[in-house]
């Protein structure tokens, strides 16, 4: 552990905690918003437009397409650059691509500004967690960080609000939605003012003097609170040399495929491709499959927004039980259950059994993110983190890109109970690859975790 590993590591939980807290959780929250309303503008843009259903499943597709590739900018970008320019830049992005999409009149430039503001989106998810995780002491790290995506199910029951309340006003009351999706770039102004860089990425930068300044404040907020800080043990002053000549993108990802991460690597990438094709599978063609399914637009939505409800206290669940049976138990458990769930979804025949099977599936798959947004930081050493943390969840985007497409092929074939039954076989390997190919991480630093993984 370094001296300023160890400074962090005896900070309380504290004022500047909670605003990181806040900070990072309101762009989850419109992260969560601006890809969430798409499924409730699919079936109005299917009727307006004449969409196929292909037309339509590539349009759901087309935010995670930019998901992909900004998830994994971000990654590589995070460690080169800072993790805090990447968080603003990718704020910048997606709310400009937000508005240019409520001027869109045909399929082609709607989908065009979706890429655009997926790629900001899936920047600024991939990057806030190893970013602000940073900050925090390993006894509340995991709950921390479990809170702070379970902000996303915020933004999920303000998509499905909107798309309740607003969309069915007018036939171009869905480019209203899309200007209020761009309204979080006024939290710019107070990202920079008030975020700092991390001070575990400066001092692995060699910048000493920033990290130290940093920590100071945090400190000195502390100890004005009249907290008295305990005395610090010896320490090593030092890190763990993971990747040599890491400011090299290339070099960072060869790092991630070397011996001792490449089990970790493998992972995360199965867990995040598992977790994020059955989500979208559902998430992204809910609304529009209980319309085919016989129910107005008005009562699907309903329906819709009664599901993302579960969210909430799916997320802080995860988040709680992240800290009390660790992450690895929490995200299995989640999945399997889940998979139980999407399994009922598939076999029910009434309204009410879709309203129970969804709020379960809803709960538990929200959940497990907690779970995974927690733990995937934690596996990573400070130097290849955002890389590692971004390549992960830009795999996992291949499985949102593809499960709206495959939705989309599979519906009129197999039907209803084939799109939610073959979720269920998906989580389960997911479950699998954690419980057999992670690593134990609560309770331990980011520096301990990472020692650990140079010694295996």
């Amino acid at each position: 552990m370094t001296m300023i590993s160890a400074r962090i590591e005896r900070l309380p939980f504290s004022a500047f905690h909670r605003r990181l807290l806040l900070m990072g959780g309101l762009g989850y929250t419109f992260d969560a918003m601006d890809a969430a309303v798409l499924a409730f503008l699919l079936p109005v843009l299917r009727t307006q437009w004449g969409l196929t259903s292909v037309q339509t499943g590539v349009l759901g597709s087309g935010t995670f397409i930019g998901y992909f590739v900004g998830a994994m900018l971000a990654g590589m970008l995070g460690d080169i650059i800072g993790r805090r320019k990447v968080m603003m830049y990718a704020l910048v992005i997606y709310c400009v691509a937000s508005l240019a999409s409520a001027l869109a009149n045909d399929w082609g430039f709607f989908l065009a500004t979706r890429i655009v503001a997926g790629l900001g989106t899936g920047a600024e998810s991939a990057i806030v967690a190893p970013f602000l995780s940073e900050f925090v002491a390993r006894r509340y790290r995991g709950s921390f960080t479990g809170s702070l995506a379970g902000f996303f199910s915020f933004g999920f029951v303000a998509a499905a609000l909107l798309g309740y309340l607003v969309i069915p006003l007018a036939a171009n009351a869905w480019r209203a939605v899309m200007v209020i999706t761009a309204l979080p770039i006024l939290m710019l102004l107070w990202w920079r003012r008030a975020l700092p860089e991390s001070p575990r990425w400066l001092e692995a930068r060699d910048r000493h003097a920033e990290a130290d300044a940093i920590v100071s404040r945090m400190e000195a907020e502390v100890t004005q609170a009249g907290v008295q800080l305990e005395p610090l043990s010896p320490v090593r002053d030092g890190t763990v040399p993971l990747a040599a000549g890491r400011a090299s993108i290339v070099a960072n990802v060869k790092a991630l495929w070397a011996t001792k991460l490449a089990r970790i690597t493998a992972m995360t990438w199965l867990m995040w491709l598992s977790i994020t094709f059955s989500y979208y599978a559902f998430f992204t063609w809910i609304p529009g499959l209980l319309v085919q399914n016989g129910m107005t637009i008005t009562r699907s939505f309903s329906y819709s927004l009664v599901i993302y409800l579960a969210q909430i206290p799916g997320y802080f669940s995860g988040a709680w039980l992240n800290e009390k049976i660790g992450r690895q138990a929490t995200i299995a458990s989640y999945m399997i259950l889940g998979g139980v769930s999407a399994l009922g979804l598939a076999l029910t025949g009434t309204d009410a059994g879709i309203m129970v099977s969804g709020i379960l599936l809803s709960f538990f798959m929200n959940g497990t993110y907690a779970g995974v947004y927690a733990y995937t930081p934690e596996v990573f050493p400070t130097d290849v983190r955002a890389t590692g943390t971004g390549l992960a969840s830009s795999v996992g985007r291949l499985g949102a890109i593809a499960a709206p497409i495959l939705v989309g092929y599979v519906y009129p074939k197999l039907g209803f109970g084939g799109v939610f039954g073959a979720t269920t076989l998906v989580l389960l390997i997911g479950a699998m690859a954690v419980l057999l190919m992670g690593v134990p991480t609560r309770g331990r630093s980011l520096e301990d975790i990472a020692a650990g993984q140079i010694e295996q």
